[in-house]
């Protein structure tokens, strides 16, 4: 393996890990010689502990709900006491409550935040007072890389989504607060928006039917060779950024632009004026001209398409 992009000696903390995308991301990275944090709510983060082992590697199964903010905490304590460093935090955990926005209860938007967002936000914190620590000591810049789990429901503001696309928009926005908080101490933090046929996208996926052609084009072992790569010492000069990953492409996302611009011809705008300018630059649009990313979607034929001969 090139050194670069070895994770020998190095240790990972991955949530939501028992199964899906955090299964395939706790797997690779073990893979590349980390030893992992296993964490997830129930015992399958002592099986995905189990898979690691069995493959020569190391790995820690700590159980909890990543939203409560000691548990941060106590999985870099963990990782540093088991194997002597903190060096990379891949947050995937996350659940859905899938409402339109007039059938949903304040829990099904309390809970959803809950996960992810304060689920990031407690492992981030943890992991940057860790890290500033380890600067002041080292006297310089450490190794350290966060890999969020954003989606591509934060760009479009899915409809029967607004808890998941809001959490999902705030992890993008943890993400660049962390990379710019976090670079002079050597800490790259980048966001991932991923499509992966797991348990949480069943009902949207569906089964995979590709199971005699090979890799299943939404398989989460894709997602994860990315995540391998943005963990390693070769992806330094890769912060603040943002990936929508899936099948055989990785796509990185543009910052937003600025439309354009109105100007009051005085010191401030009256409401006459304003009518003025917006309303005939508005007259006609259309319904999907909005502040969404819809063109995304149209990733999709490329990213999903199988490897067939040229011009099939």
């Amino acid at each position: 393996m090139v050194e670069s992009l070895s994770l020998a000696g190095r240790t990972a903390i991955v949530t939501g890990a028992g199964a899906g995308l955090g299964r395939a991301e706790a797997l690779a990275l073990a893979e590349a010689g980390a030893a992992v944090i296993v964490n997830d709510m129930g015992s399958a983060a002592h099986d995905v502990v189990d898979e690691i082992k069995a493959a020569g590697g190391q790995a820690l199964a700590i159980t909890g709900d990543v939203s409560d903010w000691s548990l941060g905490a106590r999985m870099v304590e963990e990782a540093v006491t088991n194997f002597g460093s903190m060096d990379i935090l891949v947050n995937n955990a996350g659940i859905l409550r899938d409402k339109m926005i007039f059938n949903l209860s304040e829990s099904d938007w309390d809970d959803v935040i809950r996960v992810h967002l304060k689920g990031h936000a407690a492992t981030s914190h943890a992991a940057a007072v860790h890290w500033r620590q380890a600067s002041k000591d080292a006297g310089g810049p450490i190794f350290g890389r966060v890999v969020n789990t954003s989606s591509e429901a934060f760009l479009f503001g899915s409809a029967g989504q607004p808890n998941y696309s809001a959490a999902k928009a705030g992890i993008t926005a943890l993400t660049l607060s962390t990379a710019a908080g976090l670079s002079r101490y050597g800490v790259r933090a980048n966001a991932i928006c991923p499509r992966a046929r797991t348990a949480m996208t069943a009902e949207a996926f569906g089964d995979d039917n590709t199971a005699t052609q090979g890799l299943d084009p939404l398989a989460p072992e894709r997602v994860a060779t990315l995540v391998r790569y943005l963990a390693s010492p070769e992806s330094d000069e890769i912060t603040g950024q943002v990936f929508v990953v899936y099948g055989k492409m990785v796509a990185l996302m543009a910052a937003p632009q600025v439309e354009n611009r109105f100007d009051a011809a005085g010191s401030e705008f009256s409401v006459e004026e304003l009518a003025g300018q917006l309303t005939p630059y508005f007259s006609g649009r259309g319904p999907y001209e909005t502040y969404a990313a819809y063109s995304v979607a149209g990733l999709e034929k490329i990213a999903l398409a199988t490897d067939a001969p040229a011009g099939v």
